[in-house]
C-alpha cells in the first residue's frame, strides 16, 4: 500500500473524558482543542462533532442496533459508511473532498486489530493512504491519534471529513465488538449492498 512520502503527517490527538462523555481532539504538541465530540447512547445522532473554536456543529454520526453500516452527516450533507465484509473491517464511503475532478470517489477504511490497539487506515481509489487512526480499545482517557497524510494533510475540509468518518467508524466497531445485536447483524448482513442507492450520488462538497 502506497502513501505520500514527501508530506509530513498532520497529527491529531483524541482524548476522552468520562465526566461528560465527550472527546477532545487537539493538534500535535498543542492543548487548544480543535473539535469536541459528544456521545449519546440512547438517541440518534449518537455522536455530535463541533468546532471547539465557535461551537458550530460540523457533523454527526449515527449507529444502528443491528445494521453494521453507520451513517454520518458532514456540513449538512448525509452519507453512509458501508460495510463490505462481515467479519473484517472493510468499509467504504463516497468523498468529494479527495476527488481530483469534483466527482465522488470511493474511499476505503481497513483495520489491523490486536487485543488492545486497532490501526485503521483510509485509502483513496488508488489505494494510497490518506489517513491513519490508531485507537486503544480499552483506554479510559487517551483514545489514540489520527494522522492526516499526503497533499491534503493540512486541508481543513479533509480534516473535518476524516475526523467525522473515522471516529464514527471507530465507535461503530467498538459497538460491533460489545453488542450482541451487532454481532447478529454481522451474521445476517449483506455487505456491499447499499441501504439507499441515492446516498452515494447525492453526497456534495463540504462548505
Amino acid at each position: 500500500m502506497d502513501s505520500y512520502m514527501d508530506n509530513q503527517p498532520h497529527v491529531l490527538h483524541v482524548d476522552f473524558t468520562w465526566s461528560n462523555f465527550k472527546a477532545i481532539i487537539t493538534e500535535d504538541a498543542q492543548t487548544i482543542p480543535l473539535y469536541t465530540v459528544s456521545f449519546g447512547l440512547l438517541h440518534a445522532p449518537h455522536m455530535t462533532f463541533k468546532s471547539a473554536a465557535n461551537g458550530t456543529t460540523i457533523g454527526t454520526g449515527t449507529l444502528h442496533a443491528i445494521d453494521i453500516s453507520p451513517d454520518y452527516e458532514l456540513h449538512g450533507v448525509k452519507g453512509s459508511i458501508k460495510a463490505q465484509k462481515r467479519f473484517k473491517t472493510v468499509y467504504t464511503y463516497q468523498s468529494h473532498t479527495y476527488s481530483e475532478d469534483g466527482s465522488p470517489i470511493t474511499m476505503t477504511w481497513t483495520s489491523n486489530s490486536g487485543f488492545k490497539i486497532w490501526d485503521f487506515v483510509c485509502v483513496n481509489e488508488k489505494q494510497i493512504a490518506v489517513a491513519k487512526f490508531s485507537a486503544n480499545m480499552w483506554t479510559l482517557k487517551k483514545v489514540g491519534q489520527i494522522e492526516l497524510l499526503g497533499p491534503k494533510a493540512d486541508d481543513p475540509a479533509a480534516r473535518d471529513e476524516i475526523v467525522v468518518v473515522g471516529i464514527t467508524l471507530f465507535y461503530c466497531m467498538w459497538l460491533r465488538v460489545n453488542n450482541v445485536f451487532n454481532l447478529a447483524g454481522s451474521l445476517f448482513s449483506r455487505p456491499g449492498r447499499d441501504k439507499d442507492k441515492t446516498s452515494t450520488t447525492n453526497t456534495g462538497k463540504a462548505t
